[in-house]
């Protein structure tokens, strides 16, 4: 009998390890033949820790399970969910970057290879460098960290480059809040990002990688450092790759869990062993990047999406989405909801669909007051917005962001002043301070927004001014995106700033 409990931290988090434990203790006992098989979580938080039981080829899922229900599990005796796939929160997704996470053994690379792993890759061996960046750009991806970057672009800039040394560098520093995408590839399918950025090398003739992340994932470093270890020991890495005589080889590297390391010229800085504040760009990191030599810089999500680019070809990936906005985004639902997880989508579905028949509504069971989507500097979007798709011009035009995807719930108790004085509070604190909108503008404009609280109605135009300035003048996106939520809210939400004016009064 095959067991499937997850070890994604989310499931750790809610006793995965102990249910793990308790189901080999009561199969010893009993003597029964279990085979318990560690995967990567499916992505349905409020059903872990969510075990599967494989019956004649199908995974049954049961969850969330506790210790004490595990001699039920085994006695066939607890209640099941159904098949798992038929849960309707993954059943109505489009899984392309995570296929196959939740499905297999993380770090058995022939786990990988039979669900469709290297195909991608050795497509890519038989092509030019050329014909891999056409394929990436036919394809339509974009950056999946941010500002939605065309990814082809990028990785053509890197590939005329000349230079004696490239680099290939996954930006893993993950910490927007109410985003565990990236965590979820990496402890749920390693070799898919190693895939990934073997495919970017070999496109634009780099020949050197570097994982940056973060230091509060242990897990992922750990499951990380394994596969990578394991996928050169395979030959999938090194000085020949899976015998094609190209060389491509890979580190992990931790962060010190800076935010402003999110950003790419920060990242780069902070892997040479330096300080982790902003590059005035130009020069781009693709003509002078890691240690001044062409680099491409993608996020996680972007690399982890390549090898299905490859494996079922650019019109196919090209074929889902809206718009400019191609394929599939991993979204990660968050904050005051019922249903919390990751839920991949083509692009274009509207955000009210996703909050309140995916999502389910607010745990609470109050109504929805605000989504906030890209993060802590994502704009505050009111449930009068939830008709804009999902897709990056599309909410552009809303005002808001799509950044990292990360979808944050709140209901009608939330106090939008605060939240809009903890965005200015917060780039205070992350702010790398090398230039002066977001070093000083972002500590004036926590005094500005108290002054608001006070009863100070004039100053809400000084708080305009001031996202203006820091909007626009801003090194980097810590300073520049700081004023959507804060303008967002302001917007949206004015009589939560002229309720404090009426109570000073």
């Amino acid at each position: 009998m095959k067991i499937y409990v997850p070890l994604d931290s989310a499931a750790k988090a809610l006793g995965a390890d102990e249910v793990a434990d308790a189901i080999m203790s009561e199969a010893a006992t009993r003597g029964l033949d279990v085979q318990v098989i560690r995967n990567g979580t499916r992505g349905m938080i409020w059903l872990e820790p969510l075990v599967e039981l494989e019956q004649d080829g199908t995974r049954v899922g049961y969850g969330p399970v506790a210790v004490e229900d595990v001699p039920a599990l085994l006695d066939g005796k607890l209640a099941s969910l159904g098949p798992v796939e038929d849960i309707p929160f993954l059943a109505k997704q489009t899984r392309l970057t995570f296929a196959r996470v939740g499905v297999i053994d993380p770090l058995d690379l022939t786990d990988y290879e039979a669900h469709g792993g290297l195909a991608g890759l050795r497509r890519a061996i038989a092509m030019t460098g050329a014909e891999i960046v056409k394929e990436v750009t036919d394809s339509g991806l974009r950056g999946r960290g941010g500002a939605g970057f065309p990814t082809g672009i990028k990785w053509n800039t890197v590939l005329g480059a000349e230079a004696d040394q490239k680099y290939i560098v996954c930006n893993a520093d993950e910490g927007d809040s109410g985003t565990f995408a990236d965590r979820m590839v990496m402890e749920g399918d390693p070799f898919c990002l190693i895939e990934g950025m073997a495919i970017a090398g070999l496109g634009v003739g780099a020949t050197r990688g570097y994982v940056y992340l973060r230091s509060e994932y242990p897990d992922a470093i750990a499951v990380m450092e394994e596969a990578v270890r394991r996928a050169r020991a395979a030959g999938v890495l090194g000085a020949d790759v899976l015998g094609s005589g190209k060389a491509f080889d890979m580190e992990i590297r931790v962060g010190a869990g800076a935010y402003v390391c999110g950003e790419e010229t920060s990242l780069l800085n902070s892997l040479e062993g330096k300080r982790g504040i902003v590059r005035a760009k130009p020069p781009l990191p693709a003509l002078e990047g890691f240690l001044g030599k062409p680099t491409v810089v993608n996020n996680v999500l972007s690399l982890a999406t390549v090898p299905v680019i490859f494996e079922k070809g650019a019109a196919h990936y090209a074929g889902f989405g809206l718009g400019r906005s191609k394929g599939t985004m991993p979204i990660q639902i968050a904050g005051n909801v019922k249903f919390g997880g990751l839920f991949e989508t083509a692009f274009g579905m509207p955000l009210g669909t996703l909050v309140n028949e995916v999502a389910g509504g607010t745990a609470s069971g109050r109504p929805v007051k605000a989504v906030q989507v890209g993060g802590p500097l994502g704009a505050y979007l009111h449930p009068d917005q939830f008709d804009t798709p999902f897709g990056y011009e599309e909410f552009d035009q809303a005002g808001g962001l799509i950044g990292h995807a990360g979808v944050v719930i709140f209901d009608d108790s939330a106090d939008m002043l605060k939240m809009a004085r903890f965005a200015m509070e917060f780039c205070a604190v992350e702010s790398c301070g090398k230039c002066t909108p977001c070093r000083i503008g972002a500590v004036r404009g926590v005094e500005t927004i108290d002054r608001i609280a006070e009863g100070d109605a004039s100053a809400i135009g000084l708080l305009t001014d001031l996202c203006e300035t820091m909007k626009d003048g801003s090194l980097c996106a810590l300073g520049g995106f700081t004023p959507f939520p804060v303008m967002s809210a302001l917007t949206h939400f004015p009589d939560d700033f002229a309720r404090q004016k009426e109570a000073a009064e």
